[in-house]
């Protein structure tokens, strides 16, 4: 199977399946000397995990990642990084009814089609779960770009079905689990899951994702612009079916004197680029937003077909999350860091000697 590594010079390479024995990852071009350890790659994939709330899947995996190479004394030697998820709470049998059927809105109708086998527990490959591998190599990312840059990410949960943030409180992000960043809104989010667990749906969500401290520079000019990667690096997180960055589609009713983000001596005066002009990072923070669908793993009975192509109907069983955007936070981090990482080690090797009069302004405040 191609399409499973991210990354020219920071490489990650992930495998394995949500009911497989576990989870794993190959990380390629890492620098040495990062401080580093089990216990720090653990924090981001705690917050990922599953079973974490009443809210989320209630399928109990520790994810306890194993360090198999790389790491020594606490710190990466410049070879390559393995490490593995053991998997220890499939339940198997909850897929064995419908291994004949495709669920809509699942990949199972295009692996089938694609591989002529696949693997019908819990979606195999397509699994969600494969994204907690993606927040351990991001670990790494995140870890070396505020070590040696200074460079910070976070994300939290911009909108929850159709229910927006009014105000954003970075400060409380890690108290909830939403990590929602609107106190007034948690509540209303809660309520409204209650109800939709009631009904046995799912509901979709909007994350935002943000990286200050970025410095200026990074990116390629044409097919490799660091927005297009990004956008890339986002759109292939599980069930996000749109990436914005900046202001996104709320540029279409802007006039070009309200978008531009105007540059002074004392730093720019807005920021509606994202961080992001020609392809290329401006020193503003970076900030891009994702849409989630709503699973489709439901209890609420749909048409589909079955691998005779003949018509059935469908309930999902199994342990799923009602919102797949409530995990999906440390994931957004985790691949917009290993993209910055990439891009900022691309950038070090073409062009570590260039030096500029013009100084660096400020990002708008």
């Amino acid at each position: 199977m191609a399409g499973n590594t991210i990354g020219e010079v920071f490489k990650v390479t992930t495998f394995g399946e949500s009911h497989g024995l576990g989870l794993g990852c190959i990380i390629d071009g890492c620098p040495p000397g990062l401080e580093i350890d089990e216990a720090i790659i653990q924090v981001d994939l705690d917050r990922r995990k599953p079973g974490t709330s009443r809210f989320t899947t209630q399928r109990r995996e520790a994810d306890e990642v194993k360090i198999l190479s790389g790491v020594f004394e606490g710190k990466t030697t410049g070879t390559s990084i393995g490490l593995v998820i053991e998997n220890s709470d499939q339940r198997s049998k909850d897929y064995s009814d419908i291994k004949d059927k495709f669920r809509p809105g699942h990949a199972d109708y295009t692996y089938h089609h694609k591989y002529g086998n696949r693997d019908y527990r819990g979606g195999g490959r397509s699994s969600a779960r494969e994204t907690a591998m993606r927040v351990a190599a991001g670990s790494f990312a995140k870890a070396w770009l505020k070590q040696k840059l200074g460079l910070e990410i976070f994300g939290y949960m911009s909108q929850l079905g159709p229910i927006a943030i009014e105000t954003v409180d970075t400060s409380i992000i890690e108290t909830n689990p939403f990590f929602c960043p609107d106190a007034n809104a948690i509540e209303k989010w809660d309520e409204y899951m209650r109800d939709l667990k009631k009904q046995g749906n799912s509901v979709g969500a909007k994350i935002t994702v943000v990286a200050k401290n970025v410095p200026v520079g990074l990116g390629e000019p044409v097919f490799d612009r660091l927005d297009a990667d990004i956008a890339k690096a986002l759109m292939g997180i599980n069930a996000v079916k749109g990436v914005e960055i900046g202001d996104g589609f709320e540029v279409v009713a802007q006039k070009g004197s309200e978008h531009r983000d105007e540059l002074t001596p004392e730093g720019f005066k807005s920021n509606h680029a994202g961080g992001i002009l020609g392809g290329i990072s401006s020193g503003q923070d970076i900030i891009a937003h994702i849409a989630l669908k709503p699973t489709s793993s439901i209890n609420v009975e749909g048409e589909t077909i079955d691998v005779n192509g003949q018509s059935q109907t469908l309930v999902t069983k199994g342990r799923h999350d009602p919102c797949v955007g409530i995990r999906a936070v440390p994931i957004a981090e985790a691949m917009l860091a290993i993209t910055l990482m990439d891009h900022f080690l691309r950038n070090r090797a073409q062009n570590a000697d260039v030096v500029v009069d013009t100084p660096v302004i400020p990002a708008s405040k």
